[in-house]
C-alpha cells in the first residue's frame, strides 16, 4: 500500500465494517437479550444514525478522489470527529462489553486515519 489515499479509503473500510457490527450487536442484544432497548428507535434517531454513518461509508470514496488539501483536511476532520461522536456514546449508558470493544477498535481507526492525513505530505503535482 504505497498511495496514502489507498490507505486512508481503506482504513474507512475497516471503520465501517466495525460500525456496522456494533451496530448489529447492539440492536441484537437490545431486542433480543436484554428486552429493554436502552435507545428509543424513532425515526429521527434512525435518521440522525443513518447520516452520521453516510459521512464515513462516503469517506471511502472521498479518500480516493479528493485532490490532496481538500483530501488531507476531510480526513482530519471527520476522523476527528466520528472519533468524539464514538467516545461520547460510551457516557450515554453503560456500554456492553462488545460495544465497548466495538467502540476502541473504530476510535482507534479513526485516530490512525487522522495520524496519517496529518503526517501525510504534499506530493501532489500542482495542475
Amino acid at each position: 500500500m504505497k498511495d496514502t489515499k489507498e490507505r486512508l479509503s481503506l482504513l474507512w473500510i475497516f471503520y465501517n465494517f466495525n460500525a456496522a457490527y456494533i451496530d448489529i450487536t447492539t440492536l441484537y442484544y437490545s431486542v433480543f437479550i436484554n428486552h429493554k432497548p436502552a435507545v428509543h428507535y424513532t425515526q429521527v434517531f434512525l435518521l440522525g444514525a443513518g447520516v452520521l454513518l453516510e459521512i464515513s461509508i462516503a469517506m471511502v470514496l472521498l479518500s480516493r478522489i479528493l485532490r490532496y488539501r481538500a483530501n488531507r483536511w476531510s480526513n482530519i476532520i471527520v476522523g476527528i470527529l466520528l472519533t468524539v461522536v464514538q467516545l461520547a456514546t460510551l457516557f450515554v449508558n453503560k456500554p456492553t462489553l462488545a460495544y465497548a470493544f466495538f467502540s476502541i477498535i473504530m476510535i482507534a481507526a479513526t485516530a490512525v486515519i487522522v495520524w496519517y492525513a496529518w503526517r501525510w505530505p504534499d506530493t501532489e503535482v500542482p495542475a
